[in-house]
Formats: structure tokens, sequence, C-alpha cells
């Protein structure tokens, strides 16, 4: 994923809610953009079922380019948790990701969040310009804080994951963005 800058007004992408049938695309999607760590098919088949309204999909030319997954944490419901982020190559720089960021938080499932959660590592630098981004843009604080350590959660396996917090968020007014179909 790269930080996606203004909207190619010519792109034309199709923003709405996974479905079933969307699952294997969404594997595929997430496996080619590294470094996204990858989840299981039955992984993404729940997301693509059980949170389609905290999850989208980017479609062009009846093809999946874009994927958000995303929910409400239940020990912070006043906040949105994006999970996974995935742009295909042919579709970065065209202001995707923000696009499905803003199209997501836009919907009635995200409606009073107050706050942007995700988790990046140290070394993804196209997800930390895309949320510093999205911080800018929104005139919204991004405050960084250890979530997973390496060691500690998971046995030196893995780099640490960093919690960026954004918010509170501007007043939103869902549908203004981006119309999902």
């Amino acid at each position: 994923m790269a930080f996606d800058a203004a909207p190619d007004v010519n792109e034309a992408f199709q923003l709405r809610k996974p479905s079933p049938a969307d699952g294997p695309a969404v594997t595929r999607l997430v496996a080619a953009c590294a470094p996204l760590d990858s989840n299981s098919a039955y992984c993404n088949l729940l997301q693509c079922t059980h949170f389609t309204d905290s999850c989208l999909v980017a479609e062009r030319h009846a093809q999946i380019l874009g994927w958000v997954s995303g929910y409400r944490p239940p020990s912070e419901p006043n906040s949105f948790f994006v999970w996974q982020v995935a742009v295909a190559k042919a579709a970065r720089g065209k202001g995707l990701a923000q696009r499905m960021i803003n199209a997501l938080l836009d919907r009635p499932s995200a409606e009073s969040a107050k706050y942007l959660l995700t988790t990046v590592t140290d070394d993804n630098a196209p997800s930390w310009a895309l949320f510093n981004g999205l911080a800018r843009a929104w005139g919204a604080p991004l405050i960084r804080s250890v979530m997973f350590e390496c060691d500690a959660h998971f046995a030196g396996k893995h780099a640490t994951e960093w919690l960026a917090r954004i918010g509170p968020l501007p007043n939103r007014q869902p549908g203004a963005r981006d119309q999902e179909n």
C-alpha cells in the first residue's frame, strides 16, 4: 500500500460492501500487498460476511483492487479500528486508500466514532504515510503507543505493532465524501 495523494478523478472505482463471493479475491489481494499479514481464506470470508458493514471493497471493471477491513472494538465503542488496508499495484497513487477509509467512516456502522485506531509496524512507511496523511486532512492528532510487543506478544517472531490513535475525528456527514453503490 502506498500513501495516496489526491484522487484521480478519471479513475472510477465502485466502493461497496463485500459479499462472501469476494472472499477469494480479498485473500489474493492481501497476499499480494506485502508487508500485510495474510489471513486465512476463512477469516476473509467471515469479514466479508459477519463484518460486511465495517469492511469495504473497491472495484473497477469487475476486479477488486482495494480492501479495508475494520470493526468497532467492544472495549472502545467510541472508536473504529482499521484492521487492514490493501490496494493493488494497478490502483496505487490515485487516492484510493484515503477514499476507502473516508467512505467506511461515513457508514452508519462507524457513526459516532470519535477515534480511528489501527496498528502498524515501525518499518511500514506507506501505512504511516497514509494514516499521518489522514490525520493531517482531518486536522486531528495521531498518537503512537505500543500495542503488541515483539517479544512479549509475538515470541520474537513479528515486529512490534504500534497503535496509531487519530482523533478526536471531525464531525462527519454520512455520504458527504464518496458515494457507495
